[in-house]
């Protein structure tokens, strides 16, 4: 399998560095909502490892599973697992993808952020259908969703500039339409010290693109039940079993 990130992932840590900085917290609020257990959490394109640390502190208990099938990205993965002792201890960094990896049974969690558009929904069922027959009584699956909603065109924006040292790296993103629900980025990343461009790579991924209602249905047909929860910028997801999501309050 191709992997998109073999030229980028230099860049890649960095750059999504601001955006954990609002999600880390959101995503301990949802795992202290799991009920208490033995099970292990399941992080699936763990990436560089942020999400990892942030299940490790949540649920300190917890084994982890960390699923990476980019062998650049799990460069960096195994590197921050293993300069910690606890982390070390805890989590095992698995090569594979949603389809390829086995999980226990009794899951405690799962979490898949920055990544379910990777899947097409042939895979997006699939991943239903696992965390349906897998979740420890009381887990949950994790996710978010972002712009775009709908194969449209993305023009050319900045996400990310970062300084460190003499150098900056900057990160730049557009998307076009490329299928009935699927678009292609195209990330461009450039390194300059003093102005001056000294490196650079641009990229360019699939992503599969669905709405709430579209994921509701899906979800809702493995016998789960999907809610937004936290801050909607965020747009994270928690997939639940239909009968065990909280009654409303009030």
């Amino acid at each position: 399998m191709s992997d998109p990130y073999e030229r980028s992932a230099e860049y890649l840590d960095i750059m999504i560095a601001e955006a954990w900085e609002p999600l880390a917290p959101a995503l301990a609020d949802v795992l202290g909502l799991v009920r208490a257990g033995a099970g292990a959490v399941v992080d699936l394109g763990a990436g560089s490892g942020r999400g990892v640390r942030v299940i490790c502190r949540a649920l300190p208990n917890a084994p982890v599973l960390a699923v990476e099938p980019s062998a650049a990205m799990r460069s960096v993965l195994l590197a921050r697992v293993h300069e910690d002792t606890g982390l070390r201890e805890r989590v095992t960094v698995l090569p594979g993808d949603c389809a390829s990896t086995e999980w226990p049974d009794g899951v405690r969690a799962v979490v898949a952020l920055n990544m379910i558009g990777h899947l097409p929904p042939g895979e997006r069922r699939v991943l239903w259908s696992r965390a349906a027959a897998q979740l420890a009584p009381g887990g949950l699956l994790v996710f978010n969703v972002t712009p775009p909603f709908a194969p449209v065109r993305m023009e050319r924006v900045r996400m990310a500039h970062v300084v460190i040292g003499e150098m900056e790296y900057e990160g730049w993103a557009s998307a076009r339409p490329t299928g009935a629900d699927e678009i292609t980025w195209r990330m461009d990343y450039s390194v300059l010290r003093r102005g001056r461009r000294l490196d650079g790579v641009s990229v360019e991924y699939r992503w599969w693109v669905a709405g709430e209602e579209v994921l509701a249905s899906e979800v809702a047909a493995a016998g789960l039940a999907l809610r937004r929860v936290g801050d909607p910028g965020l747009g994270l997801c928690v997939v639940e079993r239909a009968n065990e999501v909280p009654a409303p309050l009030g």
